[in-house]
């Protein structure tokens, strides 16, 4: 039953699982009604493609006869896909850390009551066998279905409390007097958790947390702060040297098991990757244009380009971290395969760079981890530095080469509209601060593909598959992709998306705005009816919803000339207010928005025609001034807001309006002058 089910799925996820002898439902009215009508609780199982652990407990229970028919018997089973249902996925980790006290993951394993769909018991991984204080899968399906018979009072009474702390959890009051104070104590407490030595925050396994990088980066560089500078700079060289990135066809994985970034939980996630692209392309501006962040940016730019954009524009969402049952299978190597592929001027110098001189870094192999840079490299040969480069560039075609015969990790080919919004931003910052027209063509290949297939009816969908898109959007599909689209514009003037941007905005403030006390609901206001309705406000892997929306329709307000944004934007800012008063360091997505409420940015505006037009757009983008943005609007631009209108072009002339909230001065008709 279950492979009818789940065969025609858009979700490889749970394709992967259409075979199983679970009876597997999607998550869908009639497997929710075939529970309340049997009486039967529901075991709630949440993956990914790309997940490691996922795939191991698949293995081990769910493609075991045995187990299956216990699942069968005692439940009704249903799988999702925590990229196309985020919803679900928010609600029932939080269920889970309440239930348990610690935090969650996947694969998520929650039982829940037929009737209210509350949680009443939740893990992640469970094994076949009690191992490591775990319990056997069978005996807690036993024991979880006896305790659903025999303490249904009890169970009714904690489902009262744990909706209620849901409740809580995102509740605003959109008291106090907004101020500056919480920037300053979340630069405190990220400075007390610093690794100074490898960077990052905490102890392992370490994340990229790319928009506290950014929090940092762009505070370091308004405050002329070194300590806040050097936090953010030294803990992305350190990724970038690390196992965390794919030294030889760029991207990122999702995050380092051990503190020094050396071995990563192999998944290459498209989230990561736009994030860390854009950062990495602010960091090189920032940083007098440091030659490791350029070659970041381009490997990993390059990557997104050749395996991860569609023939029909959008980017896909990931890479699996396992492929032939192993993890990490396609990346690591053994010191005599490489020796028999590279020359024997390359081999030693590729082995003291990347480890393979040293003991084995991950399960009896090699991955490969910058351990010596180049300078040290050459002094250490006798080469000089262009020569160990060359070296290594050689080595690195050939490795290459050689990997791209392997087996492949899956690919999920979902697309995405949150994620591709991030990848389309990081492809515009990118290609607009190193000067790569072509990064900006891909990302406009892919806005093009969420206009053209997502945006159906006047309403955003989440997702889709060759085309075929579906799910009602989220909160952040149109924040981020908001965001996206000022990104793009800054890169390359186009009217029509800016009208767009303004069409998502009051969709956004009609379908997901809390009428009464401000801040965005993650789910629209016709959207099925969940055990809860979060209004998510801290950062995870991504930023918050609620952050970027408050941040992008500030800027989406000045240039459309729409108030209602503006306010929207406040009202959010207000709500959020007492969250970020308790933990500023959860929350630095809403400190950016914070910092542009109190400090209006400076926006130019620079039209004209003729050769001389990248020249003024290069010169205005020169200097990193993270609260600068920079559009320039050719002469024949049609469909300009009153607000842009009224900055006229001049015949034969470039000009520059330079504002700062509702102030601008005189046009500039130099380029010394501005």
């Amino acid at each position: 039953m279950s492979a009818r089910r789940l065969r025609d799925a858009t979700s490889p996820y749970l394709q992967q699982h259409a075979e199983n002898p679970v009876d597997w439902w999607p998550w869908c009215d009639e497997a929710l009604s075939l529970a309340r009508r049997e009486d039967k609780p529901i075991l709630l199982s949440i993956g990914y493609s790309a997940c490691h652990w996922c795939h191991v407990m698949a293995h081990e229970s769910f493609e075991d006869p045995t187990t299956a028919e216990l699942m069968n018997a005692l439940y009704v089973n249903i799988k999702v896909d925590r990229e196309e249902r985020p919803d679900l996925d928010k609600i029932y980790q939080t269920a889970h850390q309440l239930l348990s006290r610690r935090p969650g993951g996947w694969p998520l394993t929650v039982f829940l009551t037929p009737d209210d769909h509350s949680a009443f018991f939740a893990g992640t991984y469970f094994p076949p066998q009690p191992r490591h204080g775990l319990p056997a899968f069978r005996d807690l399906l036993r024991q979880i279905e006896h305790a659903f018979r025999e303490q249904r009072e009890a169970i009714d009474e904690q489902n009262d409390a744990l909706r209620a702390a849901l409740r809580q959890l995102d509740a605003t009051d959109g008291e106090g007097a907004i101020t500056s104070g919480p920037i300053e104590q979340a630069l405190g407490q990220l400075e007390a958790q610093f690794d100074t030595r490898y960077g990052g925050f905490g102890d392992a396994p370490k994340f990229p947390h790319p928009t506290t990088l950014r929090f940092l980066l762009c505070e370091g560089q308004r405050r002329d702060d070194p300590g806040a500078r050097q936090m953010a700079l030294h803990t992305l060289e350190q990724m970038a040297r690390g196992g965390i990135r794919d030294h030889l066809a760029g991207g990122f994985c999702r995050y380092s098991v051990d503190e020094q970034w050396m071995i990563p939980h192999f998944e290459k996630m498209l989230y990561d990757n736009g994030q860390l692209l854009a950062l990495y392309a602010e960091a090189w501006a920032a940083s007098d244009h440091r030659p490791l962040f350029q070659d970041v940016c381009e490997r990993t730019a390059a990557w997104l380009m050749a395996e991860m954009q569609s023939p029909l524009g959008g980017y896909y969402s990931s890479l699996d971290a396992d492929s032939e049952g192993e993890e990490g299978r396609f990346y690591v190597w053994k010191p005599e395969e490489v020796a028999g592929l590279l020359d024997p001027d390359e081999y030693p110098v590729f082995a003291a760079r990347f480890g393979l001189d040293r003991p084995a870094n991950f399960e009896g192999r090699w991955h490969l981890h910058c351990f010596v840079d180049t300078e040290a490299l050459a002094q250490s040969t006798g080469l000089d530095a262009a020569r160990v480069r060359e070296l290594l560039l050689s080595a690195r075609g050939k490795l290459l080469a050689a990997r791209a015969i392997r087996v492949r990790p899956g690919r999920d080919e979902k697309i995405l509209t949150s994620w591709n919004a991030l990848a389309i931003r990081g492809m515009a910052v990118a290609g607009r601060l190193l000067d790569r027209p072509e990064w900006i063509d891909s990302a406009e290949q892919a806005l093009r593909y969420l206009i053209e297939n997502h945006w159906q009816g006047g309403r955003l969908l989440a997702s889709s598959r060759d085309g075929k898109a579906q799910l009602n959007a989220y909160l952040d599909d149109y924040s981020y992709l908001i965001d996206a689209i000022l990104a793009v514009l800054q890169a390359r003037w186009r009217s029509d998306y800016l009208d767009f941007a303004v069409a998502l905005g009051q969709r956004l403030l009609d379908h997901y705005e809390d009428p009464e006390r401000g801040g965005f609901f993650f789910t629209s206001d016709d959207h099925e009816t969940l055990l809860h309705r979060p209004k998510p406000l801290a950062d995870d892997a991504t930023p918050s919803g609620n952050g970027v929306a408050i941040e992008a329709l500030q800027e989406l307000a000045s240039l459309s000339g729409d108030i209602r944004l503006q306010r929207a934007a406040e009202r959010a800012l207000q709500a959020a207010w007492k969250a970020i008063e308790r933990a500023s360091y959860a929350h630095v997505g809403l400190l950016e928005g914070l910092r542009r409420h109190l400090e209006p940015g400076e926006q130019l505006i620079i039209r004209g025609d003729g050769p001389s037009l990248p020249t003024w757009q290069r010169a205005a983008a020169a200097p990193y001034l993270p609260d600068r943005t920079v559009y320039v609007i050719p002469t024949a631009s049609s469909r300009l807001p009153e607000a842009l209108a009224a900055k006229r072009a001049v015949p034969g002339k470039v000009v520059a309006y330079r504002c700062r909230g509702n102030q601008c001065e005189a046009p500039f008709d130099t380029l010394d002058a501005l």
